[in-house]
């Protein structure tokens, strides 16, 4: 049995601070696993430090169960964010040690593989929509099948989820949150002329999706699911802050939208009224910040007896 020997905190990309936990054992095998958690960082890297990799010292690497409930509830602290991304981390470089000494990918260890391809999704985003459309058909270029859209609302300066001077939308935008002014009211009016354009533009073979970041109230989300019902989005996520997850009801009852949630998810608490409920139709909780491959097959499996898919998210815009 592989006996953890070190554990290491690893900061590469200085200003954006992305994590790594790189665990080594007793027979030369180590894991790495991932614990960038966005605009949180260094939180994590203190966590770890601190409190987590002195647990690992001399511990059977090949427990990864055992392990994770002991730092899931030795801490008595439970949950938040950035516990379950250090436990993720933790997880998933154990899991990675465990398939090398089997000589298997991780998948086969899980049960080997359910399908061939994976279907993802591009980020298609300007300052308008011409210029959003413009940016659309390069990714329906490039063979994306989904493509999610996201535009400048006329009358604001800025618009959070739109890419600034041609780079790649990155959500951890600064060292410090971002703030702007924001109008419901225009943002209701803009979308749906946007997915009016895109499917006019795009045609109905392409996905098209779209991530409205917690703007809104459940009624509003309602009133804009049936506006785009017409277009037929594959979802739109993040319509309301989850954090009373009963307001999904309204939601449900004003249109039939799927509707996507989950990335700011740290444990399957967070998601079971929406699950059990079937208030949504896609949990996007990420292994990075919801306690690794272990606690993110749990959620899998209750989401599966409900016919909720999974539409994980990753560390960054992944």
């Amino acid at each position: 049995m592989p006996r953890i020997t070190a554990a290491r905190v690893i900061v590469t990309c200085p200003g954006r601070n992305l994590v790594t936990l790189k665990i080594e054992t007793d027979e030369g095998v180590y894991g790495l696993g991932d614990a960038t958690l966005n605009g949180r960082e260094l939180a994590v890297v203190s966590y770890l430090q601190d409190h987590v990799v002195p647990c690992l010292i001399g511990r059977d690497a090949h427990r990864i169960e055992d392990i994770w409930q002991y730092l899931y509830k030795g801490a008595y602290w439970r949950r938040g964010p950035v516990t379950m991304s250090a436990i993720a981390a933790v997880d998933v470089a154990l899991w990675d040690i465990k398939g090398k000494v089997a000589n298997l990918p991780v998948y086969q260890l899980l049960g080997g593989a359910a399908r061939d391809k994976c279907m993802v999704y591009g980020h298609a985003n300007g300052r308008d929509i011409e210029e959003t459309l413009d940016d659309a058909r390069r990714h329906a270029e490039e063979g994306f099948k989904a493509i999610r859209l996201q535009s400048g609302v006329p009358g604001l300066a800025a618009t959070y989820g739109v890419a600034k001077n041609g780079q790649r939308y990155e959500p951890a935008d600064a060292a410090l949150p971002s703030e702007s002014l924001w109008s419901t009211s225009k943002y209701l009016r803009s979308v749906p002329d946007l997915f009016a354009a895109g499917r006019e533009t795009l045609g109905w073979d392409v996905h098209l999706l779209h991530d409205i970041h917690h703007r809104l109230t459940p009624i509003e989300a309602g009133r804009l699911g049936k506006d785009l019902e017409p277009y037929r989005p594959f979802w739109l996520e993040d319509p309301t802050p989850a954090e009373n997850q009963a307001t999904f009801r309204l939601i449900r009852q004003h249109t039939t939208a799927p509707i996507a949630v989950g990335e700011t998810f740290n444990s399957i608490w967070d998601a079971k009224q929406l699950i059990e409920e079937q208030l949504i139709d896609y949990i996007r909780a990420t292994v990075v910040h919801a306690g690794g491959i272990t606690h993110l097959r749990r959620i899998a499996a209750l989401a599966d007896l409900y016919q909720v898919r999974t539409g994980c998210h990753g560390a960054t815009d992944v």
